[in-house]
């Protein structure tokens, strides 16, 4: 079912601290948004899914020599990214798309930026090992207001879409969800790029996909997780699970680590598309912890 955009969708009412209003938009908005990229990661899913296992068709952005494939991409990955900005123009025509695949910025400089991985975690989609997601955030003057992560496996072992809005609770297919910690377990998982000296305090593991990661820490199955150097569509529906899960994160600003809050155009990178930072994600505890350790190495 299609969904018609709300009259004014992006008009704001002018009563700031009214009840029905985060952050200066209408949670009727953000409702509609979130409906749409639960929708969407959904699709994606089920074409991911009735993909996997098959003989794709998959090309690779970097290939300098023959063993130095890198950056695979299937024809899923642009089948999903195409159907995504196609549902996107007929609901919120104003929004402007970050899209992993594509370049085209239709509604480039618009408030409301949707930023799309149709699968983080490709070279594991297209070896069948089944650890990625497909990663749908919306960003509002750069602060992850929604996200909506289709994911293969769960906490609750099946299938299905991590979703949220800035300021809800964490869901999955529409139930809550609710962090647990076992006090019983005493060293806790974390994600990280390649594990460090300064990584002992926790169990280390690497997924391959930035995405899914995010959606194991704000669902509590890991205390934490560091990337060395994401893209925004690999951390901008991710980062909305993790906060409203209970979480924050950290980016690395020199040898300091800062809040991270919202994605801003840089000196190095004016355009939101080549955002790149170190983060870190995860329990409050757990991301202090790690900044300092990261510190100190």
């Amino acid at each position: 079912m299609t969904m018609a955009a709300p009259p004014n969708a992006d008009a704001s009412p002018p009563d700031a601290a009214s009840p029905t209003l985060v952050d200066g938009v209408s949670r009727d908005l953000l409702r509609d948004i979130e409906h749409l990229a639960v929708e969407l990661a959904g699709i994606a899913g089920a074409e991911i899914a009735k993909a996997l296992g098959g003989l794709l068709a998959v090309k690779y952005k970097t290939a300098a020599k023959e063993d130095e494939w890198r950056d695979p991409v299937s024809e899923v990955d642009n089948k999903v990214e195409r159907m995504i900005r196609e549902r996107l123009a007929e609901n919120f025509p104003t929004h402007d798309i970050i899209g992993e695949e594509m370049d085209d910025r239709p509604a480039r400089g618009g408030d409301f930026v949707w930023s799309v991985d149709p699968i983080d975690g490709t070279a594991n989609f297209v070896n069948g090992f089944p650890l990625f997601s497909a990663s749908i955030g919306v960003l509002h003057k750069g602060v992850p207001v929604v996200g909506a992560l289709w994911c293969p496996v769960s906490h609750a072992l099946r299938s299905g879409v991590y979703h949220c809005t800035r300021s809800g609770k964490l869901r999955f297919d529409g139930a809550d969800v609710t962090p647990k910690v076992n006090p019983a377990v005493r060293r806790r998982l974390v994600g990280v790029p390649v594990a460090t000296v300064s990584d002992g305090f926790w169990e280390t593991r690497k997924t391959g996909s930035a995405a899914f990661e995010c959606a194991m820490v704000a669902a509590g199955l890991m205390q934490a997780a560091r990337f060395a150097s994401p893209n925004i569509w690999d951390v901008a529906g991710g980062l909305a699970l993790v906060f409203a899960g209970g979480g924050i994160a950290r980016r690395r600003d020199g040898d300091d680590w800062v809040p991270m809050e919202k994605f801003a155009p840089t000196k190095e990178a004016p355009d939101l598309r080549y955002w790149k930072n170190e983060l870190i994600v995860g329990e409050p505890s757990a991301v202090e912890k790690m900044c300092e350790a990261q510190k100190a190495a």
